[in-house]
């Protein structure tokens, strides 16, 4: 999901506001997104640019810090919310979304989606995924590790950065990583990865931000990261580590909220989001791998990514019943002494 570079909150406050010459005779589908989403270096201003040349609209872009606290504002507003489109949230954080009542059937052909596991669902719709990884410096970590338990009982002087999982959804994914892999004993294991954490991030950007300071030698991240750095900084230093038991994967997701007024332009929105022109944008500015067919093939660096042997995702319906009771017993792991 996610960009690499500084955000610019002057870009995010430009993107959020309708454009002034033309609004008093477009329509404005306003989108709540993460901001990662919406920098300058991230999908929001390419998407934004090839979607408004189809629409006779203007794309309105409002950006919260992740994924998590896209659905929560999003329960905050209710029914008054201005959000046309929700763009951002994770096939985890779905049951709960439709829970709330906000969301609308997208009524969109979606058979050009082709994500691991076949997701298909009638109210959102794929727009990326990517398998979690650790990502470490490999001139600061000579062996990396090779597992979940590698990384629980490893060295605690060798640190990660994390990300919160009330507030993101790479935070959640990793706390759904462990369920998955420690079950009952998930307690113990966050317990003694505690000590190997430098610092819980809000989000993804602060995290992997600390990560390309040097304040930390490792970061939860994705598997497609390093692309980044092979393509935009000509190294591969930053690596992704192969972790033995398989990887937890994020599969994003795009929704219409029930209460727009521009159902068709939502509808057309959607639709567009799985079209080779959106497609082709994702690799190299949300740095995920594309949830359909792009225009381009996918560039070379993309090819020396790890690829997981095992994936590991919940269902929608386990994540809903349980994340609060997780993040509960996440919370009282990271409190122990």
């Amino acid at each position: 999901m996610r960009t690499f570079l500084a955000f610019s909150l002057t870009a995010l406050a430009v993107l959020a506001q309708p454009l002034m010459a033309t609004a008093a005779d477009k329509k404005t589908l306003t989108v709540y997104t993460y901001e990662s989403f919406v920098a300058d270096w991230g999908p929001g201003p390419k998407v934004k640019e090839a979607f408004e040349k189809t629409c006779d609209c203007t794309l309105n872009f409002v950006a919260v810090a992740d994924g998590v606290a896209l659905l929560t504002r999003l329960k905050l507003e209710g029914a008054s919310s201005e959000a046309d489109v929700a763009l951002g949230l994770d096939t985890n954080l779905i049951q709960e979304a439709k829970d709330t009542g906000l969301f609308a059937p997208h009524g969109i052909d979606t058979s050009a989606a082709k994500v691991p596991g076949g997701f298909k669902d009638d109210v959102f719709v794929p727009f990326d995924y990517g398998h979690f990884a650790v990502i470490y410096d490999s001139e600061a970590i000579k062996t990396p590790p090779t597992s979940l338990k590698d990384l629980v009982e490893g060295d605690p002087s060798q640190k990660i950065v994390i990300q919160d999982p009330r507030t993101s959804t790479p935070g959640l994914g990793l706390l759904l990583w462990v369920k998955s892999v420690y079950g009952d004993k998930a307690p113990e294991a966050w317990a003694k990865l505690k000590t190997r954490i430098l610092t819980v991030t809000p989000g993804w950007s602060e995290a992997y931000g600390l990560f390309t300071k040097g304040e930390a030698p490792m970061v939860l991240s994705y598997v497609t990261s390093p692309a980044y750095h092979m393509m935009e900084e000509k190294t591969e230093r930053y690596k992704a580590a192969t972790f033995a038991e398989g990887h937890y994967i994020q599969i994003e997701v795009s929704g219409m909220l029930k209460a727009t007024t521009n159902k068709a332009l939502a509808e057309q929105f959607l639709a567009f989001t799985l079209s080779p022109q959106f497609q082709t944008i994702i690799p190299t500015t949300n740095w995920m791998m594309p949830a359909a067919a792009t225009a381009d093939p996918l560039p070379e660096a993309f090819g020396k990514l790890i690829q997981p042997s095992n994936t590991f995702l919940m269902s929608p319906e386990e994540v809903a019943k349980n994340r609060q009771a997780f993040i509960r017993e996440w919370l009282s792991a990271m409190s122990m002494n």
